[in-house]
């Protein structure tokens, strides 16, 4: 049923991963005026707690260089400078950016955040600079996860830490489905209401059917080489905080 739900466009996007690149850039372009509003909905409300568990998780010290990738309209980034970290705030959507730039002045300690339009997946900065890079639902979304991880570890510091937060692909398939149906269902109705399609939506569990969950993930992170990583479970599993570190 959830698969039939899903259309020909929708599929076509994950045919390789030059046509996700294209379909992820369309996407965000067309809903970051609303990124905040959809991500309260889709996480019942709860997003921002789970960033702010994020942020304590990184345990930033003044003064550290930090990198928050697909950050979006910011949150993550502010949260990161508030608590004395130098941050570049990485996003492939120019309009996020945009709004990012916007909420600044009201976030505590952000003055010195800087911009960057970016690809995870080619990052335009040295590699070991970053004492923490963080990413708040960026490794679903790119079309190479290996070659996107490869990055990350490329400008972690010596014994710098990467946290991720994202959703999960649960094991149970009984629990997958009834998930996956779950955001089908709300995704298809808020793209209606808000764009006019109902496709917009339903690439969130488009993309976590694709995902290789926690546990495949966790398994990348250390095939990279990096040490520590645990898969840390939220709202029963179905979200999941990754934290690890580079050796050194």
């Amino acid at each position: 049923m959830y698969r039939r739900a899903v259309s020909r466009s929708l599929t076509s996007a994950f045919a390789s991963p030059e046509a996700k690149r294209r379909h992820v850039r369309r996407l965000f372009a067309t809903i970051a005026d609303r990124y905040d509003l959809i991500t309260r909905v889709l996480s019942y409300g709860m997003d921002g707690r789970w960033k702010r568990r994020l942020i304590a998780r990184a345990v930033v010290r003044p003064g550290e260089r930090a990198l928050d990738l697909a950050t979006g309209t910011g949150d993550v980034a502010f949260g990161l400078a508030e608590r004395g970290a130098v941050v570049a705030g990485l996003d492939v959507t120019h309009r996020m950016l945009q709004l990012a730039r916007a909420k600044q002045g009201a976030a505590a300690g952000s003055a010195g955040v800087v911009w960057t339009t970016g690809d995870m997946a080619a990052l335009p900065f040295p590699a070991d600079v970053f004492a923490v890079v963080t990413t708040s639902y960026g490794l679903r979304n790119v079309p190479d996860l290996s070659e996107a991880i490869a990055e990350i570890v490329r400008v972690l510091a010596p014994g710098g830490r990467f946290l991720s937060l994202d959703f999960n692909r649960p094991e149970s398939p009984f629990l997958r489905a009834a998930y996956l149906g779950y955001l089908t269902v709300v995704g298809s109705t808020l793209g209606w209401v808000l764009h006019g399609d109902a496709d917009t939506y339903r690439y969130i569990p488009e993309s976590i059917r694709r995902y290789p969950g926690a546990r495949g993930v966790t398994d990348l992170l250390c095939g990279a080489g990096l040490t520590g990583v645990a898969a840390i479970p939220l709202l029963g599993g179905l979200m999941t905080i990754h934290v690890a570190r580079r050796p050194g």
